[in-house]
């Protein structure tokens, strides 16, 4: 968001929508990202990776309870071409393959940590609103 629409949002006037000033390339990115980073392998991995830096595959296997080796792989992989985590393979036998936060990965994490204190300070609001929403209707 450039430093026009920040203040303007900071003053409460109404925001255009984002197709509006946004660069039909850039909305495309962002949708792919979005729907890339957003799973939630990908926010374990995230996670994992933040918190204790560079991992051997089989640590952050470990680390993401209930992943398959198959999806650890393809996740990682995806991480990789998406530039976020950066993978050494260290020639030795067997092979000692690590991964490591890109300085995009710790900035996507960094925006992640938005989200969780968003939910940590709306927590109870929310479950309020699903309390009701079930009186209300019954169920979903």
């Amino acid at each position: 968001m450039n430093q026009k629409l920040i203040e303007k949002a900071k003053s409460g006037a109404p925001l255009p929508h984002p197709s509006d000033t946004t660069d039909p390339a850039l909305e495309k990115l962002v949708e792919e990202i979005i729907g890339k980073v957003a799973d939630k392998w990908t926010m374990l991995i995230l996670e994992a990776l933040e918190e204790h830096g560079t991992l051997r595959f089989t640590e952050v296997g470990k680390r993401v309870p209930g992943i398959s080796q198959k999806m650890l792989t393809k996740t990682l992989r995806q991480m990789e071409y998406d530039g976020l985590v950066e993978r050494r393979i260290h020639p030795v036998i067997p092979p000692h393959v690590d991964y490591t936060l890109t300085e995009m990965g710790h900035g996507l994490s960094y925006a992640f940590c938005g989200v969780w204190t968003w939910a940590e300070e709306n927590r109870a609001a929310i479950e309020r609103a699903r309390a009701a929403f079930l009186a209300r209707n019954g169920g979903l």
